[in-house]
């Protein structure tokens, strides 16, 4: 009789507990991370209505100001990360263009903080007239 000698396979507990933390630290990056860019998609749902609005061409910045924080309220935008400064309306040759630029700091771990820079611009020339 012969014995055949198997080969183990699998994951040993000190690969297993490695894994582990790798795919936690992977997991709470994403925790720390989706909340931003679920704002951000919040800012750039917000700036497509304000562009599809009839004489959006025709606003004052102020006035586009006032209306996108209240749409930023509708989509769950935080006025303190997307502060009004950040809001530009740029007029040249007959047309604008809208653009939102801010950051966000995330404290990640003790101190180590996440920077994340959101830039978005929506042309307002032909739209909603």
């Amino acid at each position: 009789m012969s014995m055949q000698h198997r080969k183990s396979r699998g994951i040993t507990l000190i690969g297993f507990a490695i894994m582990l933390c790798v795919v936690g630290f992977f997991a709470y990056l994403a925790m720390r991370l989706v909340p931003a860019y679920t704002e951000y998609y919040g800012v750039v749902k917000s700036m497509e209505l304000e562009r599809k609005e009839a004489g959006a061409v025709n606003k004052t910045l102020e006035d586009v100001r006032r209306e996108l924080a209240f749409k930023f309220t509708t989509q769950y935008v935080d006025e303190r990360n997307v502060p009004p400064q950040s809001i530009t309306l740029k007029r040249e040759g007959g047309g604008s263009t809208l653009r939102v630029n801010y950051e966000r700091r995330i404290p990640f771990m003790y101190n180590i903080d996440l920077l994340v820079t959101f830039d978005k611009s929506v042309s307002m020339t032909g739209a909603g007239e």
